[in-house]
């Protein structure tokens, strides 16, 4: 796969338009392919595979072939090291894929360098803990010894989104891996270059084959076939949760659990006596960040009424300086990610628009942006109506919407009073009330007097309600990946 006209003008080699399937690459069952187009410019950069089931059939058959075999031999400690020769390769080719990250996917070329750092912090972090997952010895009757141990599922089944890419094949494939599952990764078709190289990266770094495998595709095609697959013992998924909904049922009749991170609509609750100068430039950076593509964005700002007005000036006066632009431009945040999302952003535009909701505060698109590229202009709105569609809806893009409220118990209220529960967080300088309220925020992650947008590498991340279930990250994630087996001995 050749790609032209990269973020810093430059060509860009990444693989094949093909499926990778036991550390090479082979021609798609079907031979079709599937443009990909840069979102700042709305031009086609390159094209991929367009799996099928069939793509799908031989890469689990790949991954059970090493899951029984060379991969499944390895020791914990193999393994990690494996793991950790990855993040190096990482680090080493961290140009190359930052380059590939920021055309793919329009952001700034600066958050596409963070999210492959992040994807080798992954492989560093599993690396490390693959061989520290204990069991435990279970108090039983005398003159027995009860234990349980962690297994790996066997063939785990990755989907993963548009929006990070780079960043979510680190998530999602460096702990299946660690705990020695055998993987095959279904990207998603509106970018995934840098999961593609990383597979390559990956059998550089020493995995055999078959223990990772990636085939490319559309979700309707290859990503059902992952999710109903019968060779299946374990699938991870991150979407939308209106197809979650389907993976979950696809699992469910193959009796395979399942990690679900879905999406949020993310408080942040902001008490009269909170900092502004500390909370204004976290609230604009959780918004903006990714163009607001991301499932933990801080898309509500619940403020109380005595604040309202100074925060809507200080907000408007920080939106005056967000700037979209293309990835060389390294503005505040780059085009959306097709133009389908972006209609979709303009739909909840117009959609304010009719109920009468003020625009508080714009950014604006850099001068040199292409018009053709998938633009739109950051947006706060305020005070929203708590029931309306932008109060309650993912909308996934920089559109945020202040709320107003009287007291605590009307914040909790509205902080949990929608179909999602991601991340939340509270800023007040009274510490008592910050953590009563953060304790009762139903959200996966909360934060005080700050805004993790998913929080470090080390920190579980996973919702609740409609945002999913399951946890990444964190330590928490290499149990997600793995069974518990108790194992009782009969001595006397």
């Amino acid at each position: 796969m050749n790609v032209q006209n990269d973020a810093r003008g430059a060509s860009v080699t990444a693989a094949s338009d093909g499926i990778f399937i036991d550390n090479g690459w082979r021609a798609s069952a079907s031979g079709k392919t599937l443009a990909v187009l840069a979102p700042a410019t709305g031009r086609e950069i390159t094209r991929i595979a367009d799996g099928t089931a069939a793509d799908i059939d031989l890469a689990v058959e790949a991954a059970r072939r090493a899951f029984e075999g060379a991969w499944g031999g390895h020791s914990a400690t193999e393994r990690g090291r494996i793991l950790q020769r990855l993040a190096q390769i990482i680090t080493e080719n961290e140009d190359e894929l930052t380059a590939l990250e920021a055309t793919d996917t329009g952001k700034p070329m600066s958050q596409a360098r963070g999210d492959v750092r992040a994807c080798a912090r992954y492989f560093e972090y599993y690396g490390a803990a693959a061989d520290k997952v204990h069991g435990t010895q279970i108090p039983f009757m005398q003159g027995y010894l009860a234990v349980t141990e962690h297994l790996p599922y066997g063939v785990t089944g990755h989907i993963i989104p548009w929006n990070l890419p780079a960043q979510m094949f680190g998530r999602t494939i460096a702990p299946a891996l660690a705990m020695g599952n055998a993987c095959v990764l279904k990207p998603a078709e509106d970018a995934c270059l840098s999961p593609i190289r990383l597979c390559e990266l990956a059998a550089e770094a020493g995995l055999p084959p078959g223990a990772l495998n990636c085939v490319p595709g559309r979700g309707e095609s290859a990503g059902a076939a992952l999710s109903g697959h019968r060779g299946i013992d374990y699938i991870s998924f991150t979407g939308s949760p209106q197809v979650g909904e389907l993976v979950q049922i696809a699992a469910a009749k193959n009796h395979i659990g399942c990690t679900l991170e879905l999406g949020g609509k993310s408080p942040q609750v902001i008490f009269e006596d909170a900092d502004l100068d500390a909370a204004i430039p976290v609230i604009v950076t959780a918004i903006t960040v990714n163009a607001g593509q991301t499932c933990s964005a801080g898309s509500r700002v619940l403020v109380q009424e005595g604040l309202k007005d100074a925060l809507l000036e200080r907000l408007a006066a920080a939106f005056s300086e967000v700037v979209a632009g293309p990835p060389e431009a390294d503005c505040k945040l780059g085009p959306l990610v097709n133009a389908t999302q972006k209609r979709r952003v303009e739909r909840f535009f117009s959609q304010a628009e009719a109920d009468g909701i003020p625009i508080v505060a714009e950014g604006k698109i850099a001068p040199g942006a292409d018009p053709e590229g998938y633009f739109v202009v950051p947006r706060v709105y305020g005070p929203v109506p708590h029931d309306n569609v932008l109060s309650q809806e993912e909308v996934f893009g920089p559109v945020l919407s202040v709320v107003t409220f009287r007291d605590e118990a009307e914040a909790i209220e509205k902080a949990n009073d929608t179909d999602y529960g991601l991340v939340g967080a509270v800023w007040s300088k009274d510490g008592s009330r910050a953590m009563r309220v953060a304790r009762r925020i139903v959200a996966g992650q909360v934060f005080v007097n700050g805004y993790g947008a998913g929080g470090g590498i080390e920190l579980p991340f996973g919702g609740m309600k409609k945002s999913g279930h399951g946890r990444e990250k964190g330590f928490e994630a290499l149990l997600d990946f793995s069974t518990t087996r108790t194992l009782v001995v009969k001595h006397d």
